[in-house]
């Protein structure tokens, strides 16, 4: 019987450590790919608010205005730089943030926070491109 009773509580103790061990998370890889101006960390709702807030209204501008459509044909690969506005967007996004830093005095300037006082509607205005700069 004690045999039974060691054998028992060795195995219990064996599935409690085994179910221990697989529940034990490791860091999720990033989300995202070839992000140079967001930080590789942003969670999603960090990121659908900046792209809804900033550009989507900032510019009136979807998704793919920005980013490129997928290679399969369905939906964007939003981790191409097919689109040369995808670049432009990042030293747009450069700019806010030096602006805001310099010249402003915001001395941890991030994108999508509402104390940065240039912004992407700052000249954009909710249009594509700031009045007489659009492409001929």
């Amino acid at each position: 019987m004690k045999l039974n009773k060691f054998t028992l509580i060795t195995t219990l103790a064996a599935i409690v450590i085994i179910a221990a061990a697989a529940t034990t998370r490791t860091p999720e890889p990033p989300k995202y790919t070839n992000l140079k101006v967001l930080p590789k960390n942003i969670s999603s709702r960090e990121l659908q608010s900046i792209m809804a807030d900033d550009f989507e209204d900032g510019l009136g501008v979807s998704c793919g205005f920005c980013h490129a459509n997928a290679k399969d044909g369905h939906g964007l690969d939003f981790a191409s730089d097919a689109k040369p506005e995808k670049e432009i967007t990042r030293r747009m996004m450069r700019m806010t943030l030096d602006l805001n830093k310099r010249w402003l005095e915001n001395k941890h300037p991030k994108l999508g926070d509402a104390a940065l006082v240039v912004q992407c509607n700052t000249c954009h205005k909710g249009q594509a491109f700031p009045d007489g700069t659009e492409p001929k």
